[in-house]
């Protein structure tokens, strides 16, 4: 059991490490090393560099060390598109009931997002923008779409952090479009939902313009 609980710890730590960009894509990790800054023994370290590898984070190199992968530019345009589908579908399928308590959730968000930025905490502003877009696919009412969007959470957490000088830049711009999001959610207006969302994804993807406007044509011109 302590093993297994040292295994987790190890994994979490690192893991964090790679989302938030500590460790940047292309660094190499080694056991020793990992082992000797978490306290712990190299078995839970190789454990979850293992998982790591499973989730498509690292690449082990047996004797060498663990590489860092990240996202490419693609994987985070496809994200992009993955997170429009299933928030704008949600949003649409959404019954009156859920949508009203969901934006009413939504607007408490905005009003702690607010406060994260004037204490400027980006740990706390991006873990409150991925459960504030969370809320949209929770509002379809369907399990299946938000197991899938659980999934992506990670990776929104990466791209977020890799936004960098874009996301802490254009924090204010970002809050007030959710609160955009929270009203169009709240009248049930998902055209207006769509166009908004479009155009608040696209802004914050960690990639230059030229390449967003060559690869993710589809994701700016949905709704």
């Amino acid at each position: 059991m302590a093993e297994a609980s040292a295994s987790e710890r190890a994994y979490r730590a690192i893991r964090d490490d790679i989302l938030d960009g500590t460790h940047q894509p292309g660094t190499m990790l080694g056991e020793t090393s990992l082992a000797q800054a978490l306290g712990v023994s190299r078995t839970p370290v190789r454990a979850a560099l293992g998982r790591l590898q499973e989730e498509g984070w690292i690449v082990v190199y047996p004797q060498r060390g663990a590489l860092v992968q990240g996202l490419g530019e693609r994987q985070v345009l496809e994200l992009a598109d993955a997170r429009f589908v299933l928030e704008t579908t949600a949003v649409d399928r959404a019954p009156e009931d859920l949508r009203q308590r969901l934006a009413d959730r939504l607007e408490e968000s905005v009003a702690a997002q607010r406060e994260a930025f004037a204490a400027e905490d980006v740990r706390a502003f991006v873990e409150l923008m991925i459960q504030f877009h969370r809320g949209f696919v929770e509002a379809g009412g369907n399990g299946v779409l938000l197991e899938l969007y659980d999934r992506l959470a990670d990776r929104h957490r990466f791209v977020l952090f890799a936004s960098g000088a874009r996301l802490l830049a254009r924090c204010a711009e970002i809050i007030a479009e959710h609160e955009q999001l929270a009203a169009r959610l709240r009248v049930g207006d998902v055209s207006g939902f769509a166009r908004v969302l479009r155009g608040h994804i696209g802004e914050v993807l960690p990639v230059p313009d030229d390449v967003l406007g060559r690869l993710a044509p589809a994701i700016l011109a949905r709704g």
